[in-house]
């Protein structure tokens, strides 16, 4: 429940990046972003272990820089964008080890599946005001997940006897967020 000493600071979508990382093939990394995220950091600059954060990604906003990959990471075959045409994660616990760098952990939702997940974190940095006299602070953000526990289950195998696409996704957040007025 927010105090007196939180402060509301909404994602600055043009200044952020949602990005995710998995392996191809068995030999290289495939990478993506979701430009279109949006959400609200509740921060309490006295104490972080009192702050919070909810966030939401328009999946169909997907981008790989292949659009037939795209198009088929937005199918029934994964995302499903149709049917869940968001993932939404919110924060449940909050943790500062010291020297601006903590975890988050809380509840992603990709395809109505949720699951716990611990984010590292940096920041959030010092509060800066922007040219406009808007305030901003950014956090850093990265975990792992397995997209199979998120019924993203599609693949095929491989002569070689290998998958064409990986468990294993690196989730990395860049976000800058501004002061609500």
């Amino acid at each position: 429940m927010p105090t007196a000493a939180d402060t509301t600071w909404n994602i600055d979508a043009t200044h952020s990046t949602a990005e995710f990382k998995v392996k191809h093939m068995m030999i290289s990394n495939v990478k993506g972003s979701f430009p279109k995220v949006s959400g609200v950091l509740t921060l309490d600059e006295s104490d972080l272990t009192k702050s919070s954060v909810a966030a939401t990604i328009d999946v169909a906003s997907i981008e790989t820089r292949d659009a037939g990959r795209d198009g088929h990471l937005k199918s029934a075959d994964f995302f499903d964008v149709e049917k869940f045409p968001t993932m939404t994660f919110k924060s449940t616990r909050v943790d500062s080890t010291g020297g601006g760098e903590g975890t988050v952990e809380g509840d992603l939702t990709i395809r109505d599946v949720t699951r716990k997940v611990v984010f590292t974190v940096e920041g959030p940095t010092a509060p800066t005001k922007d040219p406009w006299g808007n305030m901003r602070v950014a956090v850093s953000a990265t975990s792992k997940i397995s997209r199979k526990e998120f019924g993203l289950v599609w693949n095929t195998l491989l002569e070689t006897g290998g998958a064409l696409v990986g468990d294993e996704v690196t989730i990395t957040l860049d976000v800058e967020f501004v002061k609500a007025a």
